[in-house]
This record gives structure tokens, C-alpha cells and sequence, in this order.
């Protein structure tokens, strides 16, 4: 029995894509296709150098393209999804905001959050504030005094 190259590469193409089956990000259907059009090649004669440039650059090419068309139609995150919802959103300070004493929160609609200063200034109890960003488990807010 004569050994065909070609077989091995269709088996690579089977095991790609149906490992991209079990994976996300559609990742692996670009070097199935890569081995295809390598296997295609060995069936025609061609030598293990053409297949294997063959495989590299159709699959670079594939992967190039599925990267820009997943970015063209996927859809980012909305504003305003989990904690990001309270970035821009005002609060009231319920304890002094002191990022030296590790001290402060802030009431943001109904919820209730850790706090801590983006200036480094304390916040007194009663201010009212505008939340910067998150930081873990914690808000940064500024004093909306200071916001312009």
C-alpha cells in the first residue's frame, strides 16, 4: 500500500475543524481549511514545500480575514451593563471619603459602594459625586465641585 501524504492532511482538516466544534472564537476552521488546500496539493503531485506554504499562508490569510469580519459584526459590550452602568453617575457621600484612612462610601441610585478619591482629597460626608471609574470592588469618585 502506497502512503499518501494527502491522507494526513484531510485527517489534520477533520481534526481542526472538528475541534473547532468544542472550541469559541472560531479559531480552528482556519487551518482545516489551510490543511484542505494542502491536501488538494498532495493529490495533484505537488511537493511537501508548496503544501506546507500552501497550509501557512491560506490559514494566515483565513485567520486574518475571520479576525476583521468577527470584529466588524460582533458586537461590543454596551455602555451601561453591570457595574459599568455607574460610570458619569451621580451619588451622595454616606462616610468621608479618606483614601489615606481607607475610609468612604457612596450612595449611587439605591446601591450602596465602597469609595475612594481619584484626587486623593477627601470627600466629606453629605458631598455630593460623580463616579470616575471602578476599581475592583470599588468606585473612584471625583467631588462634582471639581467637575467641569
Amino acid at each position: 500500500m502506497d502512503f499518501k501524504i494527502y491522507i494526513v492532511w484531510f485527517i489534520f482538516a477533520a481534526i481542526f475543524i472538528i475541534g473547532e466544534i468544542f472550541t469559541a472564537g472560531f479559531f480552528l476552521a482556519c487551518f482545516g481549511v489551510g490543511a484542505i488546500v494542502s491536501g488538494v496539493l498532495a493529490m495533484i503531485g505537488l511537493n511537501a514545500v508548496w503544501q506546507w506554504v500552501s497550509f501557512v499562508v491560506v490559514s494566515g490569510i483565513l485567520f486574518a480575514a475571520s479576525r476583521r469580519f468577527a470584529e466588524k459584526f460582533s458586537k461590543k459590550q454596551p455602555p451601561g451593563i453591570g457595574a459599568d452602568r455607574f460610570i458619569g453617575k451621580e451619588g451622595i457621600v454616606l462616610e468621608e471619603i479618606d483614601n489615606a484612612e481607607n475610609t468612604g462610601s457612596v450612595r449611587i441610585d439605591k446601591e450602596i459602594w465602597r469609595a475612594d478619591s481619584d484626587s486623593e482629597k477627601i470627600i466629606k460626608k453629605g458631598s455630593r459625586i460623580v463616579v470616575v471609574r471602578l476599581d475592583g470592588t470599588h468606585v473612584v469618585v471625583k467631588n462634582k465641585k471639581e467637575v467641569k
